[in-house]
């Protein structure tokens, strides 16, 4: 299984974004092997852009990706992920981060504890914050 971050769907979806062959090669690729999921963290952000949120799921289901909850046992890896981010961004940039954790770490933290590839084009956080997790991005 590979979990699709938010940008993989809307890359896909946008035939003007310049990974747009590489998300829809990436979706029908797992999607013809192991099987691609998202969760709801990935769904929530889709419904944010969507003109009609209501039927988000059931488009993205018609591509052949699952939609699934985050699990709870997801939680002390998002966490603690979190916690360190908050420090490091207080002590680099004197910057408050948020106190309730960010999407992309309760996707992050879904894919660590499932041991699942994570699908994205923002490296960035996801290769600091969870460092185990493979990650899957354009070139």
């Amino acid at each position: 299984m590979i979990l699709l971050d938010t940008n993989v769907l809307i890359y896909a979806s946008d035939p003007n974004s310049p990974f747009c062959t590489w998300a829809r090669k990436t979706i029908a690729d797992a999607v013809a092997g192991d099987g691609a999921a998202i969760n709801a963290a990935v769904l929530a952000e889709l419904c944010v852009g969507d003109a009609d949120p209501q039927t988000v799921a059931d488009r993205v289901r018609g591509w052949g990706v699952a939609v699934l909850d985050v699990p709870a046992a997801a939680a002390d890896a998002c966490a603690e992920a979190y916690r360190q981010f908050r420090e490091r961004r207080q002590a680099e940039s004197g910057q408050p981060a948020p106190t309730m954790p960010l999407p992309d770490f309760f996707i992050g933290a879904h894919a660590l504890i499932m041991g699942w590839e994570l699908a994205t084009a923002d490296q960035g956080r996801f290769k600091v914050c969870f460092p185990t997790v493979t990650l899957k991005m354009p070139k």
